[in-house]
């Protein structure tokens, strides 16, 4: 190959700010990369970018478990390497401060599917899964849709607990649902029968989840200690039912707001190609987040001029109303100067609730549909 046809790779970050346990199923792990692989090999193939793109993966345990730091010198270390934008870090309480340290030291753009606002910047991006403001409306009319008008709430000890509490007490009151009980909850794995037998108590005809997920893990058995089995709600904490089995059997009986929809068939195509070309098919969210993340990407890269931070950001401003997989039919992914959040219109959300394989689920709902 001669001098003049050689090209450097463009270079992603894909900042994981939780480690993943050791049994974490493997193929789920692997499509994480994968499903932005293909879209960029796909991209190349037909001579939309010149040259190729490298994921360079980092995985910290940020919070809840592990600290801010971890996630913020591991943005660090993406950057020393020459990535142009960086897909991370993901979880509420870690990208506020990374998005600080963003603004004042590194000034590469950042992308993230974190559902908090305020991680939205000039350089950070968000295709939030969920989000802090919408899905408590959209849990609100879960509740209300189904004739149900008091609800109890365990919300986690974190952020993100306590911003989606606040928005659901305001969707309630335009709903017209009474909040009857609010226990706190830790954001880890602990003993949680007293704050469900205050719900209890309280006559609560429904429960409703609030927080990173791994609060969740000992409700159902505190639920069975108590002989009840009331409606239960969480948000996109339910997506991290597909860790592992321990998760899933926690979910189990949930319905939890998602964002894959199998009547979208952009997504079901994208689908068809990952399981051509390795062999097993990923129906879950991540996959079809990934496609709309790099597929945006995509028309960044090709767009950016010069192909530096600033030239990413910039061209990622351009993008406007790109279809979606993620979210009902009819989702599209919109950009601009002042707009940092992707998905547009309310489909982007769905209503999910899994099966007892510990492999499927199935849409229950779709936001905006009576």
């Amino acid at each position: 190959m001669s001098y003049e046809s050689k090209t450097h790779p463009i270079k992603l970050g894909y900042l994981m700010d939780f480690t993943l346990a050791a049994n974490f199923p493997k193929e789920l792990l692997d499509s994480f990369v994968q499903s932005l692989d293909l879209v960029f090999e796909d991209a190349q193939e037909k001579g939309i970018l010149d040259r190729q793109v490298e994921v360079i993966y980092k995985e910290v345990e940020g919070l809840p478990k592990g600290t801010v730091k971890a996630v913020i010198d591991a943005y660090a270390e993406l950057v020393d390497e020459g990535c142009l934008v960086v897909f991370g870090p993901n979880i509420t309480d870690n990208v506020v401060p990374t998005r600080e340290a963003i603004e004042e030291r590194f000034k590469v753009p950042a992308i993230s599917v974190t559902g908090t606002d305020d991680w939205l910047g000039e350089w950070t991006f968000s295709f939030p899964q969920g989000s802090m403001t919408d899905e408590p409306i959209f849990i609100a009319d879960l509740i209300a849709k189904r004739g149900l008008s008091t609800v109890g709430v365990l919300v986690e000890q974190n952020l993100i607990g306590e911003s989606y509490l606040g928005n659901f007490r305001r969707a309630c009151a335009r709903r017209g649902l009474r909040i009857v009980a609010e226990a706190p909850i830790a954001q880890t794995a602990q003993d949680i029968n007293a704050a469900v037998a205050s719900l209890h108590e309280a006559r609560s005809e429904a429960i409703v989840h609030f927080g990173f997920g791994f609060g969740i893990v000992f409700i159902n058995p505190a639920l069975e200690a108590v002989g009840w089995d009331p409606p239960r709600f969480t948000t996109t904490a339910f997506q991290n039912a597909w860790i592992n089995p321990v998760m899933w059997q926690a979910f189990m009986g949930w319905i939890g707001v998602d964002q894959y929809d199998e009547a979208n068939q952009l997504g079901q195509d994208f689908l068809d190609r990952y399981e051509a070309k390795y062999g097993n098919r990923p129906e879950y969210c991540v996959s079809v987040v990934n496609h709309d993340i790099a597929s945006t990407l995509v028309r960044a890269f090709g767009d950016a001029h010069p192909l530096s931070p600033r030239g990413v950001k910039e061209a990622l401003e351009r993008v406007k109303m790109m279809p979606a997989a993620s979210g009902a039919p009819g989702t599209r992914v919109s950009f601009g100067k002042w707009t940092r959040r992707a998905w547009m219109g309310a489909g982007y959300l769905v209503a999910r609730t899994l099966d007892a394989d510990g492999v499927n689920s199935h849409l229950v709902d779709r936001f905006g549909q009576e």
